[in-house]
């Protein structure tokens, strides 16, 4: 069996040229638009550290909800098979992200957070299992080289 492939578009365009252009590192806006076809625009910039607009998301934020995403949407196809019926989920995800001396950087670490409520306290335990599940189908975590961590709460309405 031969594996399926995907291909995703996404278009990006700066917007922070401020009339000179990149004519120094101090002078050019980090300001971009990110598309894609029949959504919403997503105004994005870099880090407030590296001189970005900390009103717009960054690309470190936008990597680390995409690993917190994939996990979510991983898990909640397993609860919805497995009969674990899901009320509401949140994660507070946290990535670590460390400069080196050759002025580039990688994500060392990534923690999510998961907290969730199921409509049964029996479901508990089941519903704390599938996260390792979800983390070992999630695409996004299949395709980075750091630890990813998942530290899963779990509550029910009864």
């Amino acid at each position: 069996m031969s594996n399926k492939q995907h291909l995703y578009k996404i278009a990006v365009e700066w917007t922070g040229n401020n009339g000179i252009g990149t004519a120094a590192y101090a002078v050019y806006g980090r300001s971009h638009n990110i598309r894609a076809a029949h959504k919403p625009v997503i105004e994005g910039s870099s880090d407030a550290t590296f001189m970005g607009d900390d009103t717009k998301y960054n690309p470190e934020e936008l990597f680390l909800s995409s690993i917190s995403s994939c996990h979510m949407l991983w898990y909640l196809h397993l609860c919805a098979d497995e009969g674990i019926v899901v009320e509401a989920y949140n994660d507070n995800a946290e990535g670590t992200m460390e400069e080196t001396s050759t002025r580039g950087g990688h994500f060392s670490e990534v923690v999510l957070y998961p907290k969730v409520e199921v409509t049964e306290s029996w479901m508990i335990e089941k519903a704390i299992a599938l996260h390792e599940i979800a983390h070992q189908h999630c695409f996004i975590a299949n395709s980075c080289n750091f630890p990813i961590l998942v530290q899963p709460s779990c509550t029910s309405t009864t």
